[in-house]
Order: structure tokens, then C-alpha cells, then sequence
């Protein structure tokens, strides 16, 4: 059996007798020394024990290696694997948001290039409108001026004519009355062209 020196502290001396013989039993009685050291022995706490130290040195480096074996095949593998499926994911996310970002700035660009181009056609549109209608309005206003223009040139056709017959019919009355009247004060006829030539000069000093 093996026995350590706690072990061998705490067991009571047996003091043997070289005069005893060898069936004989051994004297248990201890010795003072022997049982005051027994008595101390127990004041020492067991980790702090020099005596074990060998003991607690082996056992640690055995559970340190252990450990250390442990960890290094199974659990630093495995976070090693997380954390790098972690980074690649999170390279993998802002990739993406990168990419989106950069579509959304396109997106963004082409909206405002064709709401640019949407204005400048409806500037376009609105000056194109604005000049057939305005180019209508003086076509139809050339016509209305030339259709009243017309009107007017036949009214004063109309009243040229109307005057002239008016004209007419006035030296008609007047060459007539201015015969009669002759006839009525010398009592005979005169001549048409002699009453014609009385009335051109009556008028005459009266326009």
C-alpha cells in the first residue's frame, strides 16, 4: 500500500522492541512528540498542503491537457466555424445593401432624368400648342376680317348702287319740277338739256 506522508503523520507511532520477539505484538503506545505532531496535523488545509503538491501538479497539468485538447479539437473549431459563417453573412448583408443602394441611386437618377424630360416635353408640348392655336385663331380671324371685309365691299356696292339710283331718280324729280315750274311761269316748254344743265348747277353750289 501506498503511503503518503499525511497519511504517515497521522498514523500513531508503533515503537518496536528489538527485544520482543517476533510473534509478539508491537507496543502502540505513542510517543509525546509522535501524538503532539498528530494533533497539529489537522491545522494544515489540504490544497496548501506542501506535502501533496506533486500530487495536485499532476492532476492539473493532466486536466489542463485535457482541457486544452478539448477545446482545441471541439469547441474552437466550432466558434471558429461560427464566427467566420457570422462575417460572412454580414459581408454577404452589406454586399447586398451595397447593391441595393446603388440600384436605388440609379432608380432615383432615372426618375429625375425622365420627370426632367417629362418638363421639358411639356414645355415643348405647351409651345407647340400655344402656336397652332394661336396660328388657328389668326387663320380664323384672317377670314372673318376677309368675310366682313367682303360684306362691307358689297354693302357699299349696294349703297353706290342704291345712291346712284336714288341720284338718278332725284335729277329725274328735279328736271321734271324744274320743268313744270318753267311751263308754269313762261307758259311753254323749254329744252331737256337746258333744264339738265339748271339742275348739275344747282347741285353744284349746294355740294
Amino acid at each position: 500500500m501506498l503511503i503518503t506522508p499525511s497519511y504517515a503523520q497521522n498514523e500513531p507511532h508503533v515503537e518496536v522492541n528489538p527485544d520482543q520477539p517476533l510473534g509478539a505484538p508491537a507496543s502502540a503506545e505513542p510517543q509525546e512528540g509522535t501524538e503532539a505532531h498528530a494533533e497539529g496535523g489537522h491545522d494544515v488545509f489540504p490544497p496548501f498542503d506542501p506535502a501533496t503538491f506533486g500530487s495536485q501538479l499532476f492532476w492539473l497539468a493532466v486536466t489542463f491537457g485535457l482541457l486544452y485538447l478539448l477545446m482545441s479539437r471541439v469547441a474552437l473549431p466550432r466558434i471558429g466555424a461560427i464566427l467566420e459563417e457570422r462575417s460572412n453573412r454580414i459581408a454577404g448583408d452589406l454586399g447586398q445593401a451595397g447593391r441595393l443602394k446603388s440600384e436605388t441611386d440609379a432608380a432615383i437618377a432615372a426618375y429625375e432624368q425622365a420627370l426632367a424630360e417629362a418638363r421639358q416635353n411639356a414645355h415643348g408640348i405647351a409651345l407647340t400648342a400655344r402656336g397652332e392655336a394661336k396660328a388657328e385663331i389668326d387663320a380664323r380671324r384672317a377670314r372673318i376680317e376677309a368675310d366682313l371685309q367682303g360684306r362691307l365691299d358689297a354693302a357699299e356696292t349696294r349703297i353706290n348702287d342704291v345712291k346712284a339710283r336714288a341720284l338718278m331718280e332725284v335729277d329725274a324729280i328735279a328736271r321734271d319740277a324744274t320743268q313744270a315750274i318753267v311751263e308754269t311761269l313762261i307758259g311753254g316748254r323749254t329744252s331737256d338739256a337746258e333744264i339738265a344743265r339748271a339742275v348739275e348747277a344747282a347741285r353744284a353750289e349746294r355740294i
